[in-house]
């Protein structure tokens, strides 16, 4: 039995004994017979980022081989109303076999499945994020003969009844146990339930953030996952905040993703790790086991155009409240290594050469381990406000931006924007100066991603009516000086986060 089966928490993997990418409809059809599942739901995103689903019946097998076959017709106006018109709105959404998963929450038996969208001539739509995602990797493919391979880390909020025992020590939950940590269960619960989706998961743990406020425990976590295709990545991302939520809601907590809650304490960010693979090989690394020549270009292309990722990754007023000084988010362009002040940071990659599980196991025979596999560089800006689909495709061009420039011209690049140690420490004074700023709000974010928009249009990867509609929506919230009105105003800040606080 193939190894990723095994254990595999996904009951439609472990019924079926195959992998999701080698799923089919017969597949799906039998498992409907097999389990008695008794009703479908198809789900997919919207325009504003939160799944939406669409129930059906198993009357029969006949009507569920039409819907699995055919799809079905939704409103796409109601769905991207900056994109499609109510006279001319249907479009079909269609089930990805590869995403099938058993609804964890119902009590009815329920077989789910993340949808695509086509329009009226059967074509995949255009300014679908997921679309877009799919084009952006596949462009990728075309031009660097390279995979470009993602995971995410989820931050979050969960808020409780504060019980007084064993108080947390304020800005200082970065894995911390219980009794400390109050809320560790729901989120080993969270994280078995995100692997029944189909989520590979890396690890899980409490964060920095904790704090009290109005008689209620503010706890932060994080859940990150392990590397995938980008567009797996993505669908994994979305799903897991699905799942948070609702069993946040059945445990009767509360939780929120928003990228800032309370001036002073941590904000929760949605860090992306990526990792170039080609023939099953991370060509991250060269043959020294270094940071290889693509991956500096690739982040020389992330250099280039990380102002204008903002406006797919940060997509409201309050995560520019964030990207502060001193809080472990970014505010300048830069990369380092192990660099949590860096916009993007090139993490500990297992590159010493030594066995230390033999030398912490006398029992254990040295060895020599491949762990070539793990290097990853990671880009710090984006937060849970982000439309994931966007972000990701919006990182796959930059990274093929970089790769596509003058190879001498990328590792310029790279060399500059490279910073040694805390960019904001006294010692970096005239380094942190000449470097460029991240956007202060969403105004400057579209003014960012309007100055290179053909970089993120070429070759038909971003659609110029989806760009025109994400500049739209960022210059209406007119925030230009708002975090410092903000700052100054507590209830314009207690407004704002109520405003953003489900937001994503």
């Amino acid at each position: 039995m193939d190894k990723n089966i095994e254990l595999n928490h996904n009951a439609v993997v472990a019924h079926l004994k195959k992998m999701p990418q080698d799923f089919t409809k017969a597949d799906m059809l039998r498992f409907i017979k097999e389990k008695d599942i008794k009703m479908v739901d198809f789900m997919y995103p919207a325009e504003d980022g939160r799944i939406k689903t669409l129930n059906f019946t198993v009357n029969d097998i006949g009507y569920a081989e039409t819907f699995l076959s055919e799809g079905e017709r939704v409103d796409g106006s109601s769905l991207y109303p900056s994109f499609v018109e109510a006279d001319n709105s249907d479009l079909y959404v269609v089930p990805r076999f590869r995403t099938a998963f058993v609804d964890p929450f119902t009590e009815i038996p329920t077989l789910c499945f993340l949808c695509s969208f086509f329009d009226k001539a059967g074509e995949p739509f255009e300014c679908s994020p997921q679309q877009t995602l799919v084009r952006a990797a596949e462009v990728f493919r075309e031009s660097t003969g390279m995979t470009f391979e993602a995971m995410g880390e989820l931050e979050y909020y969960v808020i409780a009844e504060d019980p007084k025992a064993f108080p947390a020590t304020d800005q200082r939950g970065y894995h911390e146990s219980e009794p400390f940590a109050k809320l560790n269960d729901f989120r080993r619960d969270c994280m078995e339930h995100v692997a029944k989706t189909g989520g590979r998961i890396k690890y899980g743990h409490s964060e920095v953030g904790n704090f009290t406020l109005d008689g209620k425990i503010y706890e932060q976590n994080e859940i990150e996952f392990l590397p995938n295709p980008v567009e797996t990545a993505a669908d994994q991302l979305l799903l897991a905040k699905w799942v948070i939520r609702n069993l946040a809601w059945k445990y009767g907590l509360n939780v929120t993703f928003a990228p800032k809650i309370i001036v002073g304490e941590a904000g929760s960010g949605m860090h992306v790790h990526m990792r170039l693979m080609k023939d099953g090989r991370n060509c991250t690394l060269d043959a020294s086991g270094k940071l290889s020549a693509e991956a500096r270009r690739a982040i020389a292309g992330l250099m280039r155009l990380a102002p204008a990722i903002t406006a797919f990754g940060n997509k409201n007023p309050t995560s520019y409240f964030r990207l502060v000084p001193h809080q472990e988010a970014p505010t300048n362009v830069c990369w380092g290594d192990c660099n949590r002040s860096a916009l993007v940071r090139v993490p500990l990659g297992w590159s010493s050469g030594k066995d230390m599980c033999a030398a912490v196991n006398p029992k254990e025979v040295p060895g020599v381990h491949d762990t070539t596999a793990k290097q990853t560089f990671e880009m710090r800006s984006p937060d849970c406000s982000a439309d994931i689909y966007q972000l990701m495709a919006g990182l796959c061009v930059a990274a093929r931006h970089g790769l596509e420039m003058p190879a001498d011209e990328a590792l310029a690049i790279a060399a500059d924007k490279y910073v040694d140690g805390d960019i904001h420490a006294v010692r970096n004074a005239s380094r942190l100066a000449s470097l460029g700023s991240l956007p202060a709000c969403c105004a400057e974010s579209a003014a960012c991603l309007e100055s290179v928009r053909t970089v993120f249009e070429d070759r038909g990867v971003f659609p110029r009516r989806m760009v025109d509609g994400i500049v739209k929506s960022l210059k209406a919230f007119d925030d230009a000086g708002l975090h410092a009105a903000a700052e100054k105003d507590p209830e314009l800040m207690r407004r704002l986060v109520d405003e953003y606080f489900y937001c994503g």
